[in-house]
């Protein structure tokens, strides 16, 4: 292994696996940071379990990335040794993690999408996304219900716990939307019954948001969805400082062992 950065294929299939992957490693690390800093010991026992959940799945299908991809990469491969503008995550998920609601108000908009997405790509014809999703299915939805639960402890709580929400959530509003849009490259794995069609969980997402922001005293931002770019590799300036404490060990020592 060199400090040099990897050149990944064009391959549909591997972008694919690829932006949900590194959905999970990034959104893993940035709920990793609250190591040592949770507001309650029991939270960050559970912060900690659903980071090691999303670096599990991100490690698997690297893994599967991999083997499609067959040019002599690996999981530390993908998550080590590439550029900001190889990475194909979510803005949403590189967003820096604020205060304590900031943090469970963006678990919640991701979880209750990812808990769609996973029970539907439990159908993928692709039999190995297909068993991926079967096993992320249950702990998405244990992600989906412990921030749920706090986004409505926080807005039903005090005055300044429901400000804090509201605040996270107009906040990352604008973000969400690009979880719901459709990439042109995936159009024909979609057709071949491989991936699915974001845009079509856009509804049974709104739904759940509504329904969990109404028992929340949360008022749904009316604002447009309108930062996009992570799926093409367009990353804010957070994503950059991210990297560098993630990757800081493998450049540094490239081919350690542990």
């Amino acid at each position: 292994m060199t400090t040099g950065s990897i050149t990944l294929s064009d391959d549909p299939l591997v972008r694919f696996i690829l932006r949900r992957a590194d959905d999970a490693l990034v959104l893993g690390h940035r709920l990793s940071e609250w190591c040592g800093h949770a507001p309650l010991l029991e939270e960050e026992m559970a912060l900690a379990n659903i980071a090691l959940d999303h670096l599990g799945q991100a490690r698997a299908l690297y893994s599967y990335a991999a083997e499609v991809e067959a040019a002599g990469h690996d999981e530390d491969a993908y998550a080590y040794r590439r550029d900001p503008v190889d990475y194909l995550n979510l803005l949403l998920v590189e967003r820096p993690n604020g205060d304590f609601a900031h943090t469970i108000v963006r678990l919640w908009l991701y979880s209750a999408f990812m808990s769609l997405w996973w029970q539907a790509m439990t159908a993928s014809k692709d039999a190995q996304l297909a068993a991926l999703a079967a096993r992320a299915v249950k702990e998405v939805a244990y992600h989906l219900r412990h921030a749920s639960n706090w986004v409505v402890r926080l807005g039903d709580g005090t005055p300044e716990s429901l400000r804090r929400a509201q605040t996270a959530l107009d906040l990352l509003w604008p973000y969400a939307g690009e979880m719901l849009t459709s990439q042109p490259d995936e159009a024909a794995l979609t057709a071949n019954g491989i991936a699915i069609d974001p845009e079509t969980l856009r509804q049974p997402w709104l739904q759940r948001i509504t329904s969990d922001a109404a028992q929340a005293a949360l008022r749904l931002p009316s604002a447009p969805f309108s930062q996009q770019g992570g799926r093409r590799g367009n990353h804010s300036e957070a994503m950059g400082h991210l990297l560098a404490e993630l990757q800081y060990m493998q450049r540094a020592y490239p081919g350690a062992q542990w």
